[in-house]
């Protein structure tokens, strides 16, 4: 369920926010856009589509957890884009590239590590949010933590929250690996020189 969820979020919000941060422009629908999907409660979500269409079980919860994963992957890919450096995005559109060239070869590959950290947020975010399902009927890791509360067996409660949270953690970590190991040597030195100036 976190994977379609995610996979859902991305196909949606990753076009929109690339194209808008390459355009220039849509900042203000982008935050707009993003703080309203932050604030719809994932829970009255859930019980909304299980009782207009969706039905109960998996797919509303990969809907809803969908919902919930747009903010970070919409702002990320918008703003890895629009903050490429000028300098080099002139330089491409002066040997001649189109926008689309310049999309890309220039812009997109020195985006993705801003994209990447949206869609590692939005994976962990829709981890711990789909235990839910279990709520409407759905399967997963929730089902541990609502049937301890329904027999009340609280040992199972922890159990499955520390499942869920162990969950979260290896998510992290996992994602976090694979975006180090994609993001070329110098854009980690500039990252993290940047870090360090911020820091200091």
């Amino acid at each position: 369920m976190s994977a379609a969820a995610v996979a859902l979020a991305a196909v949606v919000a990753l076009p929109v926010g690339i194209w808008l941060g390459h355009r220039g422009r849509g900042g203000g629908l982008t935050v707009l856009t993003s703080n309203a999907s932050r604030a719809l409660p994932t829970l009255a979500l859930l019980y909304v589509f299980a009782t207009t269409g969706l039905g109960f079980g998996n797919r509303p919860t990969v809907v809803a957890a969908a919902i919930f994963a747009v903010p970070p992957i919409l702002s990320n890919a918008f703003t890895g884009v629009r903050e490429v450096d000028p300098a080099a995005r002139d330089a491409a559109v002066g040997m001649g590239m189109s926008g689309r060239r310049v999309l890309a070869t220039v812009e997109l590959p020195l985006a993705l590590p801003l994209i990447g950290a949206g869609l590692r947020t939005a994976a962990v975010q829709v981890v711990a949010t789909v235990p839910l399902a279990a709520l409407v009927g759905g399967g997963g890791l929730g089902t541990i933590i609502v049937t301890g509360f329904a027999t009340r067996r609280f040992g199972e409660v922890v159990a499955g929250g520390v499942l869920v949270a162990a969950l979260c953690l290896l998510v992290e970590a996992v994602l976090a690996g694979l975006q180090r190991a994609l993001t070329p040597a110098p854009m980690r030195v500039r990252a993290r020189d940047r870090a360090q100036v911020a820091a200091a």
